[in-house]
């Protein structure tokens, strides 16, 4: 794909992955929308910022009737409430199903139509190692994740035939903002951006950005006692 020939919004482009995602892009020449529920706060050079709120759905259709022009949708905005399953408040639990699962899908299906009028090209849905093994501790983030995993697989069959290309991003623990109390290793955004644009020039569906998402992918053929260790 001829990324400096496209269009791309990225949504959460104002902080951490989404800004590196949006700063790359437009280091391929392409024209970028920049996402964020406060536009003020884009600081990107370059980069048109965009009122852009995914779990509102009136926000949604907003930014697509003030486009029009976009070929490569990359979603990235999402959420961390640290919610635990059996114990977390209710609202918190929605709140990522809400992000990650029907705020991504609400904005694919705003803007497949307009990529698919324009001809085609790319929807990124960044997803994650634990789209694939679960932490109890952050399990509502987990599940949201593997619901997204799954939209990204059904959505990938569906728009085929539009000439859509749907690809889902996994990997683990960047140095962002989100995971700042995480220790362990992280990777650099900038890094991971690249190779997920890469992976959008590439027509790739499935994009491996780290060892952490490599090793989720891989212990999936081992059932649940590769997945889950620590069971008895």
């Amino acid at each position: 794909m001829d990324l400096s020939a496209s269009t791309a919004l990225v949504t959460g482009a104002n902080r951490g992955f989404g800004r590196a995602l949006a700063a790359e892009l437009l280091s391929r020449g392409a024209t970028v929308y920049a996402g964020a529920r406060n536009p003020d706060q884009v600081d990107l050079p370059g980069a048109k910022p965009i009122a852009l709120d995914i779990t509102d759905p009136a926000s949604v259709a907003a930014a697509a009737e003030a486009t029009g022009d976009v070929t490569v949708l990359v979603n990235n905005a999402g959420s961390s409430t640290g919610a635990d399953l059996l114990t977390a408040d209710l609202d918190d639990i929605r709140l990522e199903m809400d992000t990650h699962y029907l705020g991504t899908l609400s904005v694919v299906r705003a803007f497949a139509p307009q990529i698919a009028a324009n001809g085609g090209g790319a929807i990124l849905n960044v997803l994650s190692g634990l789209s694939w093994v679960s932490f109890p501790e952050i399990g509502a983030y987990c599940a949201a994740k593997s619901a997204e995993w799954s939209l990204t697989n059904a959505l990938r069959v569906q728009l085929a035939d539009q000439g859509i290309r749907v690809a889902g991003l996994h990997v683990g623990y960047m140095d962002t903002e989100m995971v700042r109390a995480v220790d362990a290793e992280k990777s650099d955004p900038a890094d991971i951006a690249r190779i997920a644009v890469d992976g959008i020039a590439a027509g790739a569906y499935e994009i491996l950005a780290d060892n952490a998402a490599r090793q989720a992918q891989a212990a999936l053929s081992g059932g649940v006692s590769a997945l889950y260790p620590q069971l008895p």
